[in-house]
């Protein structure tokens, strides 16, 4: 039997936000799946989704993203983070994204969950960043 290397998985702390945006620091440069979990997340405001950023030494990458959700009704996109449709005042977001390094710096996301009792959101999209990803910000699609 091949024993399993307890390396394999990191697990970045939990965390409960509240306001418009939450990053995660201190991701290892060996990383090759990031996934982003999300259970009840809502607007007080007219946000429609989440983005999810990916960040280097340098920074969060704000540009350059070729990413959509789509829903039974319809869908959008957005060029400024991995965009992840089902945020209202209403409506609650559950359900996950994985991110995956790709190499040479693109990365490739996948999305699906629910945003209310009766409909369902899914997705993807990709993005070249300038460097080594050690971050993600999770933010409201307006701010």
């Amino acid at each position: 039997m091949i024993p399993f290397p307890s390396n394999i998985i990191t697990s970045l702390t939990t965390q409960t936000a509240t306001g418009t945006a939450f990053d995660f620091t201190g991701i290892p440069s060996t990383a090759k799946r990031i996934t982003v979990i999300f259970r009840g997340v809502s607007s007080a405001g007219s946000d429609t989704g989440v983005l999810v950023q990916l960040g280097t030494s340098s920074g969060f990458v704000t540009s350059g993203y070729i990413s959509s959700s789509h829903f039974d009704g319809g869908g959008s996109s957005d060029t400024t983070g991995f965009y992840m449709l089902g945020i209202t005042t209403s409506q609650t977001l559950s359900g996950l994204m994985t991110i995956v390094h790709m190499g040479s710096n693109i990365y490739v996301a996948a999305h699906s969950g629910k945003r209310s009792t009766s409909a369902s959101c899914y997705g993807g999209g990709d993005v070249s960043v300038g460097g080594t990803v050690d971050r993600v910000r999770i933010k409201q699609v307006s701010g």
